[in-house]
């Protein structure tokens, strides 16, 4: 995001607390969805957008004003910015002459720091909170963990969580935590994805119609994951339902083990958390 950032509103219809979404991309406009769901009239959300086109399009849907970088920081009480960690830098800069110090501004980028985006924008005192979310945010199941910076109070963290929650869940947690939150929930999705891809390509191989295939395994991890969130049963309690002695599961596990598919795993979140940690320095 840069100077190209294309406006379409004017910065006279302020009024009371309004929000601003800065690089509206999908999950930008997943928050904007889920605010004005939650009772947030459009006259007080904002969003900018790299391409006219994008701007107008979430303009006609949402009824939103579309501004320029500038004009959102100015007119807006809560700025949260959701370009790609390449990005962020730029964006910053061209923040940085029109963001006032009473703002909020949350940042939503992997691996950058709370410190990054103060230093950036270079204004004494401004609160920063920093928010990992992740995908299914576009299906309300999202789950989003929220830290403060060093001028971020607990005020600051409940607007943070008033806006996440309607789009699902929000935890706590210290920004020095932040970079594992990325590996195992920002991530998080994906590793699911990649599972049942390689579920259903089992279920072809065993004679199953893909679409077959399919349908089975995707309610199968939905209830598994409803039985994990209201259950409260620890998941080796769940396992161990399913896994009878001498049995087929226990068979399949067995060869999951043998395939050090848990040491896979552990091995991945490593290297995804050791990589938001790379993104943070430039890498």
């Amino acid at each position: 995001m840069t100077g190209q950032s294309v406006g379409y509103g004017d910065t006279e219809r302020h009024s009371g607390s309004r929000l601003a979404v800065l690089g509206a991309g999908k999950m930008g406009e997943a928050l904007v969805s889920g605010v004005l769901r939650a009772g947030k009239s459009a006259d007080e959300v904002v969003i900018t957008a790299r391409r006219a086109e994008r701007a107008a399009e979430l303009t006609a849907r949402y009824g939103v004003a579309a501004l320029s970088n500038a004009e959102a920081a100015k007119s807006a009480d809560t700025l949260i910015l959701t370009v790609k960690p390449q990005d962020m830098a730029a964006l910053l800069e061209e923040l940085a002459p029109h963001v006032p110090a009473d703002r909020l501004v949350i940042s939503g980028a992997a691996g950058i720091t709370t410190a990054f985006v103060a230093d950036r924008l270079g204004v004494p005192g401004l609160p920063v909170v920093r928010v990992m979310t992740n995908t299914p945010v576009l299906v309300d199941e999202a789950m989003s963990a929220i830290s403060a910076g060093a001028h971020a109070t607990d005020a600051h963290l409940r607007r943070a969580e008033e806006i996440f929650r309607p789009v699902g869940k929000t935890v706590r947690v210290p920004e020095s935590q932040q970079d594992a939150v990325t590996a195992l929930s920002g991530s998080g999705p994906a590793y699911f994805y990649y599972l049942v891809e390689a579920m259903i390509d089992a279920g072809i191989l065993l004679g199953l119609p893909r679409a077959t295939a399919h349908e089975l395994i995707v309610q199968s991890a939905i209830g598994a994951a409803v039985m994990l969130r209201d259950s409260g049963e620890h998941p080796v309690k769940l396992r161990e339902a399913v896994t009878s002695p001498a049995g087929t599961t226990i068979s399949a596990i067995r060869e999951l083990e043998r395939h050090s598919v848990r040491a896979a795993l552990l091995a991945a979140l490593e290297a995804a958390r050791d990589r938001s940690r790379e993104l943070a320095s430039g890498v």
